[in-house]
């Protein structure tokens, strides 16, 4: 979000002017997967970076992180933040959060868009079915019709936690889909989570069933690591810092698109 970089960038220079310190420019991304390697010790690992902003596939090559997939439109975890408010889900500690553990209580699997093209997929339209969907439970309760409605193809009555259920398992599936694909592709048997939406525990245990299948494994963290935090754009600073690398005042902007293989990677082989 723009007005949190400009802010920041601005108290940065003021720091680095009044203690005589230099500046290093971190790309956010970076910072993530650089945090992801240093706390769980994955090598070379296919990165899956998925947050409320960005949804990418990533594999390291010739000091580049390239990007194999992402998303075309939203990202993950703004269709998981955007439905929760569809739902009126509390905002405390985090909506995600709360989606999964509303979850983990569904039964019932709504069949809704699986939309994967390539080593890219779309989440505008899974957001738009659940969305409908929701309005109809909701209008079902309106009408004294109980807690949910009935799905015309299972029987089954749906329910708010169902929907939960249904989105989670729909979008984590195509996220575990194009990170086998892009294994396959450079021959990895590891993959790293990253991001806000990497701490949720089912995307963890759905990637977990694919890596060991293909006699591989997964490295992922809880929300102390995956989240935005300072530490870890400190270190993938540092990291930088050690090889030379600083950032002039004059160039100290901030840039929202800031792509990820954008960044030279100059601390890897």
């Amino acid at each position: 979000m723009g007005a949190p970089l400009q802010s920041v960038a601005v108290a940065a220079r003021t720091l680095a002017l009044l203690w005589g310190k230099e500046l290093v420019g971190v790309n956010h991304c970076v910072g993530h997967i650089e945090m992801g390697r240093e706390i769980t010790g994955a090598e070379n690992p296919v990165v899956l970076y998925v947050s409320g902003g960005n949804t990418q596939v990533i594999a390291y090559a010739s000091q580049r992180y390239r990007i194999f997939g992402e998303a075309l439109d939203i990202a993950v975890g703004n269709c998981l933040d955007r439905f929760a408010r569809t739902l009126r889900i509390s905002n405390e500690p985090a909506p995600g959060y709360n989606i999964e553990q509303m979850a983990k209580l569904g039964r019932c699997l709504v069949d809704l868009p699986y939309a994967v093209k390539g080593m890219d997929c779309s989440f505008s339209g899974i957001l738009a079915s659940v969305d409908i969907l929701a309005e109809k439970l909701e209008a079902g309760e309106r009408e004294g019709a109980g807690k949910g409605w009935r799905d015309e193809g299972s029987g089954q009555l749906v329910t708010r936690e169902d929907l939960c259920f249904s989105l989670q398992e729909t979008v984590f599936a195509m996220l575990v889909e194009i990170t086998e694909r892009a294994m396959a592709h450079v021959g990895s048997r590891q993959v790293l989570i990253v991001g806000g939406v990497g701490s949720n525990e089912r995307l963890q245990e759905m990637m977990g069933i694919m890596a060991r299948d293909r006699g591989g494994s997964v490295f992922a963290t809880d929300e102390r690591f995956c989240i935005d935090n300072g530490i870890m754009i400190a270190h993938a600073g540092l990291l930088a810092y050690r090889t030379g690398e600083v950032t002039r005042l004059e160039d100290s902007t901030c840039t929202q698109r800031f792509r990820t293989d954008e960044v030279f990677v100059k601390w890897r082989d």
